[in-house]
């Protein structure tokens, strides 16, 4: 029992909720990160949303099961290797989504159609879309964008297209160098796991990759620009002849944001590297955790976000 318990914990994925914090963007640079009921919300909306994601991972790996078999590790996951079956993999996926579903429109009916979207999506993908070229690299980056607007609508916020457009571009690099590294990882085994990376051209994967690269850090930088700068005033008393009044003098005024640009150029540089030198780049929440460098670039651009927008712009 405890074993197919723990088979179920695994299949649940918890290591992807890591996606999951795509929630918190919407919090954060629409500057309620300090509001309690708004961080309460995002935070619940997180757990609800994880649910979620493992329900379709679960899934996945049932409509995957053959594949998988093939795959050099994912034939080690609990459904593939038989040690959780398959019918209770199922029903305890459409358990958590019809548990979760009504507590999601309760939370905001907003978050609710964000989810079920993700839902539907997800469900195609699983069964049809994931082996159509090139449209199921749009549905995983799909997925990721949906997080972002389900913590956006969760708590009513607003952000710049320009974000939404780096997200959007970020979301498409990820999906297309999961791919490529499917791609190296499988070679002739290929069509066993995937057959849709038949269909990949290593060309084609190499130019996709740059493309969405540049994108993700050019989108980020005019994003960065667009925002508006941030004046930091100092008060001095008795400054003026004949005037006692306090005055309130601008010392400075620049576009911080754009401090952020090179920790992200770094962070799209080293996972380039991570791609074509290092060929890990099919999971990407476990590069992010185990790759030094990258995870002290991501740390450092979200220290110095927080610290521009709620310090120096409070």
């Amino acid at each position: 029992m405890v074993k197919l318990f723990w088979g179920l914990f695994k299949e649940a994925r918890p290591r992807q909720w890591i996606k999951n914090f795509a929630l918190f963007a919407g919090l954060i640079f629409a500057g309620q990160l300090d509001n309690p009921a708004s961080f309460l919300t995002i935070s619940k909306a997180f757990l609800i949303f994880s649910g979620f994601t493992s329900a379709i991972y679960i899934l996945n790996d049932v409509f995957d099961i053959e594949r998988d078999k093939a795959h050099p590790f994912k034939s080690l996951r609990p459904i593939a290797s038989g040690q959780v079956p398959v019918s209770l993999a199922i029903v305890v996926a459409l358990g958590l989504i019809v548990a979760l579903l009504p507590l999601s429109f309760q939370l905001s009916p907003p978050f609710f159609y964000a989810s079920l979207a993700y839902l539907i999506l997800q469900l195609f993908y699983s069964s049809y879309l994931k082996s159509v070229i090139l449209l199921d690299v749009i549905v995983i980056a799909t997925g990721f964008v949906l997080r972002i607007y389900a913590g956006i609508w969760a708590i009513d916020a607003h952000l710049s297209v320009w974000f939404l457009l780096s997200v959007i571009s970020f979301a498409l690099f990820l999906a297309v160098g999961k791919r490529r590294s499917e791609l190296t990882l499988m070679m002739q085994a290929a069509s066993k796991h995937r057959e849709t990376l038949l269909h990949y051209p290593q060309s084609l994967l190499d130019s996709l990759t740059t493309m969405f690269a540049n994108a993700t850090w050019l989108t980020y930088a005019l994003f960065a620009f667009q925002q508006p700068p941030i004046i930091i005033r100092t008060t001095f008393h008795g400054i003026l002849p004949n005037i006692s009044l306090p005055v309130s003098i601008t010392v400075t005024q620049a576009k911080y944001m754009m401090v952020t640009v090179p920790v992200v150029l770094y962070g799209v540089m080293r996972y380039l590297y991570i791609i074509y030198e290092k060929k890990e780049g099919e999971s990407p929440e476990r590069v992010l955790l185990t790759d030094n460098p990258l995870l002290i670039s991501v740390v450092l651009w979200l220290v110095l976000v927080i610290f521009i927008i709620y310090y120096l712009g409070g």
